[in-house]
């Protein structure tokens, strides 16, 4: 079939808007038509930091929609159902039958790689193949073939615009605090660059009910939004020093620290800021190696440590939140802009101003 695709015809490049083919879905496959997708952090650098050789490549890891077909051997999926999109995992490996399906054995191929396990892609153009399969999906389309493993059915009733980020941002930053760190009331929380990501942590802690919270972020618009979770917010550019700041406000240094800016010398401001003991996890997406502060981890035993989509399973982590939201105990609605697709080149300099938190495409 045709489609209509927001693609990345060479690495750096902008999004471009031209139609496709796309394959009907394979037996273990659902060809989902795309209401709106959420635009990730991961979207705008993967356009840069992919090799040259794997372009032109379509996006989207943050979609959601309405079920148009499945394949012979999908169950749990049916045509009308409405789905958030998510990242893929194999189901089988040692990683997955853990619980632990962020670290699936096989996510590089089927997240990343561009192609089906086969080496065959779902998008061609003029006969030649067009890299897709982002996060099992490339959702920056408007019909986009998923997996049973990715795609999670969701109420009808539920507005997609304001659900699509679920499979991604939210998930990520909410999943870091209720699956990894898990914090108690006595506890801190400092979260570094209040994006949808770092919001949406401040959001799941305030549902917690962490004691005290911390958003460190330039832009004071960001640091109101989160001022609304109970936060207090810090300007790292101020008179006082990041860390001796931080340790103020958490009564000698905080019990647990996120960070999303992938910045390095925030990432060592953050660990530095640490309690004894207390507990980092970096979630950015940017920069190949993180400096530490080795004297004062071995000395204090702090623990930095990555996490993949916050330890998230999205057949649970999404349907959990989604009732937590329902129940007004994680409020991250407000923290969505919606553009019409064809505007996803402003979206994109719109969030990398900070002058929006979590866009969100609309066909």
């Amino acid at each position: 079939m045709r489609t209509t695709v927001a693609i990345v015809n060479e690495q750096g490049g902008d999004f471009a808007f031209e139609e496709v083919d796309l394959d009907g879905p394979r037996a273990d496959e659902v060809l989902v038509r795309i209401v709106a997708t959420g635009l990730c952090h991961t979207d705008i650098t993967m356009r840069s930091f992919l090799p040259p050789e794997m372009f032109p490549n379509v996006f989207g890891h943050e979609g959601a929609g309405v079920v148009e077909e499945v394949g012979a051997d999908v169950t749990g999926i049916e045509v009308g159902d409405h789905v958030v999109l998510s990242f893929r995992s194999c189901r089988s490996c040692a990683s997955c039958a853990r619980g632990l399906v962020g670290y699936c054995e096989s996510t590089l191929m089927i997240n990343y790689m561009g192609m089906r396990m086969d080496g065959s892609t779902t998008y061609t153009r003029d006969g030649a193949p067009v890299f897709g399969s982002f996060f099992g999906q490339s959702s920056l389309s408007r019909h986009a073939i998923a997996y049973a493993d990715n795609c999670v059915v969701v109420d009808k009733a539920l507005d997609l615009t304001r659900i699509a980020p679920y499979g991604c941002g939210f998930q990520t930053g909410a999943g870091t605090v209720l699956n990894v760190l898990q914090p108690r009331p006595e506890d801190s929380l400092v979260v570094y660059g209040v994006g949808a990501v770092g919001l949406a942590a401040l959001a799941a802690a305030g549902h917690a009910g962490v004691g005290t919270l911390v958003a460190v972020d330039p832009l004071p618009a960001r640091r109101e939004a989160a001022a609304r979770y109970g936060a207090i917010g810090v300007d790292p550019s101020g008179e006082v020093p990041v860390v001796d700041r931080v340790r103020e406000l958490t009564g000698g240094g905080a019990s647990y620290g996120i960070d999303t800016t992938a910045i390095p010398a925030v990432v060592k401001q953050a660990q530095q800021s640490l309690a004894v003991r207390g507990t980092l996890v970096v979630l950015g997406l940017g920069a190949e190696e993180y400096p530490v502060d080795a004297i004062d981890m071995l000395q204090n035993g702090k623990v930095v440590k990555g996490s993949v989509e916050g330890d998230s399973d999205p057949q649970e982590m999404v349907p959990r939140l989604l009732a937590m939201s329902a129940a007004g105990d994680f409020e991250v609605d407000d923290l969505v802009t919606t553009y019409p697709f064809e505007q996803i080149n402003t979206a994109v300099a719109d969030v990398l101003a900070g002058t929006v938190v979590k866009p969100v495409l609309v066909w």
